[in-house]
């Protein structure tokens, strides 16, 4: 069943807002015709889905998204190959949402203690804001989420949060022939940008990472050959750490600068703790299911846990072993893939047994 429900969506080239619709719209019917109650949300033309079991005081989140980056034609007819799954999506994250669906089914008869919600999105890989983050601002809140991004069986803590700003430097212009009459702003600039990466924060550190992303994403200034620029633009895509303020840094970087510093977005980092009950439920669970201990970790980029961390939820990236996300040879190892919905499913049934749900 489990393979067959993944292949079916890969199957679906959701790598625009139409097939992403048609995954959930598909996710919908498998679902509802296996006993569970689906509601169905749209928000600017994105759809998602939320299916909830269960009972209790406590609940926890499974989101997965079916939206996809575009691919090659073939890439959306899955290959079964050694072991592994190949295909747009597998990994990255058809292939968690199918084990969570897969898990869903496995549980809905059983007399659970806890709430389990799953939320199904279509727009992560475009920011998640039409999706999750409307679900998390309309009441679809929890205790704890995990969303099945791949992750080797491994537990994502933490992310990094994202800065994008932009700085507009200024110069003065010249004749091109006569430079030292001029100042050339983009000369101007980099200097900046030199500056920008000796910052205190850009220096910082933590148990997860070694420093903070500073990634120079665009730059451009000046109009004709034979004229000193006047104006710079730089483009920056910083991705602080969770033991950083963002305020901090952009007081640090309008230091660099006599140019104008525009905040183009910003989301908060994720600072899941190790120690959180939750957490240490869940790790005995992998560490029983599998054969090696199991890495906690950082990421530097962000999925959708940004949104459930935004209202003080405990959020995780946890998912099955996969590679080439986003590339031409994306797979997901099928053994793990089973080995994952197994372990949500004992992680969700723990509940019934243990007092996790009374101490957190």
């Amino acid at each position: 069943m489990l393979l067959d429900l993944l292949k079916d969506l890969i199957l679906i080239d959701s790598s625009n807002k139409d097939g992403a619709n048609e995954a959930v719209e598909y996710c919908v019917e498998w679902l509802s015709k296996r006993g569970l109650e689906v509601k169905t949300i749209e928000n600017n033309g994105h759809l998602m889905l939320v299916c909830e079991i269960g009972k209790g005081n406590k609940t926890i989140i499974f989101n997965g998204h079916v939206d996809v980056v575009s691919g090659k034609a073939e890439q959306f007819f899955p290959i079964e190959r050694d072991g592994r799954l190949y295909g747009r999506g597998s990994a990255d994250m058809k292939a968690g949402v199918a084990a969570m669906m897969c898990a869903m089914v496995q549980l809905k008869d059983k007399d659970l203690r806890v709430k389990i919600q799953l939320h199904i999105v279509s727009d992560e890989e475009t920011g998640g804001f039409n999706c999750t983050g409307y679900l998390v601002k309309h009441g679809y809140l929890g205790d704890f989420a995990i969303c099945s991004e791949p992750t080797q069986l491994g537990i994502g803590l933490q992310a990094k949060g994202v800065l994008r700003l932009e700085i507009t430097v200024h110069g003065k212009p010249a004749h091109g022939s006569r430079p030292w009459e001029g100042i050339n702003a983009i000369e101007k600039a980099w200097s900046v940008y030199e500056n920008i990466k000796h910052l205190p924060f850009a220096e910082e550190n933590s148990p997860f990472y070694s420093s903070p992303s500073i990634n120079l994403a665009k730059i451009y200034g000046g109009d004709v050959f034979n004229k000193v620029p006047s104006k710079c633009v730089l483009t920056f895509d910083i991705r602080f750490l969770p033991t950083q303020d963002k305020d901090e840094i952009i007081k640090q970087i309008k230091s660099t600068t006599d140019g104008e510093v525009l905040v183009d977005m910003f989301s908060m980092p994720v600072n899941t703790q190790p120690d959180d009950p939750y957490i240490t439920l869940l790790k005995s669970i992998i560490d029983k299911n599998s054969n090696i201990e199991t890495r906690m970790f950082g990421q530097h980029g962000s999925a959708d846990t940004v949104f459930y961390a935004a209202f003080g939820i405990p959020a995780i990236e946890f998912g099955p072993t996969g590679g080439n996300w986003h590339g031409d040879e994306e797979y997901v190892e099928t053994e793990s893939l089973i080995a994952y919905k197994n372990m949500l499913v004992d992680y969700c049934l723990e509940f019934t047994v243990s007092e996790v749900h009374q101490n957190t």
